[in-house]
């Protein structure tokens, strides 16, 4: 059978960029398809509904919800409309800070991936332009993919689509509940230790990022003042990529990079030595 997968994109984050590409990354697999509907930029409801009009109409086996700060009105309203209408939700967000807040999502019905690194951008005028948006998502796209993190989340996925592939279908499905942590993201990624560590490091910097741009977007009023709270944020983003760059490097001079390639069938395979074929 083919599975179909929803996923439903409202705002962005850097797992949003990447959500559906980490499924089919050749775009060749037969086992499943993919349909994506985005609200832009805004979480505002009309464009929300519009999103959730459009993917009820495709009818899904599940639909993956993205956004950042998955407890505001708009993601949480999102996955509730799809859920009345009997489509499973996986949400992926950055990550909760408050108790209640995480209580409210982790004792839902819904499946959850919460991507600590994915950390918010630093949002003011005097600083953010098109070009720092676009070199800022890079890098964090960088850390989310070479620590391990995407690997995570496409396997988590991965592993639902298995089962609806088995004939499991609705509230049979058992449904990820995945916090990305450090310890989460890295685990089994590299070969060389020292790549290793570099990871880590990469992984705990971006996800400090997140609180340097709450207090220089919500916490500073003078400008003066937040403009280098927020550029220091994405210096710290630009960090961490290049430490995800030398460990990658690290990992080919060992040829211990880690593959694990779809098959057609949406079987993974893997393989370490470059000059060898994936089993």
């Amino acid at each position: 059978m083919v599975v179909k997968v929803g996923v439903a994109k409202l705002g962005n984050i850097a797992s949003g960029v990447m959500a559906e590409l980490l499924l089919d990354e050749r775009a060749d697999r037969e086992d499943m398809q993919t349909f994506m509907a985005t609200s832009g930029t805004k979480l505002q409801p009309e464009d929300i509904d519009r999103v959730i009009s459009n993917m009820k109409a495709w009818n899904p086996d599940f639909c993956i919800v993205v956004s950042p700060n998955g407890v505001l009105p708009g993601p949480t309203g999102a996955r509730e409309q799809l859920a009345a209408s009997g489509i499973p939700v996986v949400v992926i967000t950055d990550d909760i800070t408050t108790k209640k807040e995480w209580a409210e999502l982790k004792d839902g019905k819904f499946g959850y991936i919460i991507m600590k690194a994915d950390s918010m951008i630093g949002a003011r005028r005097e600083f953010l332009d098109p070009v720092e948006m676009a070199d800022y998502n890079g890098n964090l796209v960088k850390v989310l993919s070479l620590t391990g993190a995407f690997r995570k989340l496409q396997v988590a996925l991965d592993q639902v689509i298995d089962q609806v592939k088995a004939g499991k279908k609705g509230a049979e499905l058992v449904l990820p509940k995945v916090v990305m942590t450090t310890d989460k993201a890295v685990d089994g990624e590299f070969t060389n230790p020292y790549a290793l560590a570099k990871a880590r490091a990469a992984y705990e910097i971006a996800s400090a990022v997140a609180m340097v741009n709450v207090k220089g977007c919500f916490m500073t009023k003078e400008w003066e003042k937040y403009i280098p709270i927020v550029s220091s944020a994405h210096e710290m983003m630009r960090a961490a990529a290049i430490l995800c760059d030398e460990a990658r490097e690290l990992d080919k001079a060992c040829d211990g990079v880690v593959r694990k390639p779809h098959k057609k069938d949406g079987v993974i395979v893997a393989k370490t030595k470059l000059i060898s074929k994936p089993e």
